[in-house]
């Protein structure tokens, strides 16, 4: 079950497709996760609040899960079982619109894509993915391009 909370609804059904995609490719169909849209005073409060860094991002990932591993089974995790859906529940990704657009324009590709970029990067953290050393940035940027294409979403 994913939830998306600060859209309309034709882009909230948009976002459920890529992340539901982004799950489906990483082996992890049987996952929930919370999607929430602010701006850019909230998230530049938490992103202060909670990594110590006092300026506007572009999103943000908390994950319940320590580690993640692939393909996610239930029965490894069963105290994380959402009650409503009954998949695990791997936490939730906070995206600032108003920085997404800006992104958008300085990358020179829609906003739609970018939406879409911003919602798969925070899956993969979600599912342990990250980018501080070199190694695992090329991972995670081979896994959101694998998902990206599998969406029909390219580079522009």
């Amino acid at each position: 079950m994913i939830t998306v909370l600060g859209v309309q609804k034709q882009e909230k059904a948009f976002l459920v497709k890529v992340a539901e995609t982004a799950l489906c490719v990483m082996g992890a169909q049987n996952a929930a996760l919370d999607i929430t849209f602010v701006g850019r005073q909230r998230i530049r409060a938490l992103n202060a609040s909670l990594r110590g860094v006092d300026r506007v991002t572009d999103v943000l990932s908390f994950p319940t899960l320590s580690q993640v591993t692939l393909p996610l089974k239930k029965e490894d995790h069963p105290c994380d079982i959402d009650p409503q859906s009954g998949e695990v529940y791997l936490g939730s990704i906070v995206i600032c619109r108003v920085k997404a657009k800006e992104q958008a324009v300085e990358y020179g590709h829609s906003f739609t894509r970018e939406l879409a970029y911003l919602t798969v990067h925070g899956v993969l953290h979600l599912l342990s993915f990250d980018h501080i050393e070199e190694s695992d940035k090329v991972k995670m940027r081979a896994a959101e391009e694998k998902i990206l294409g599998k969406l029909g979403i390219g580079r522009e």
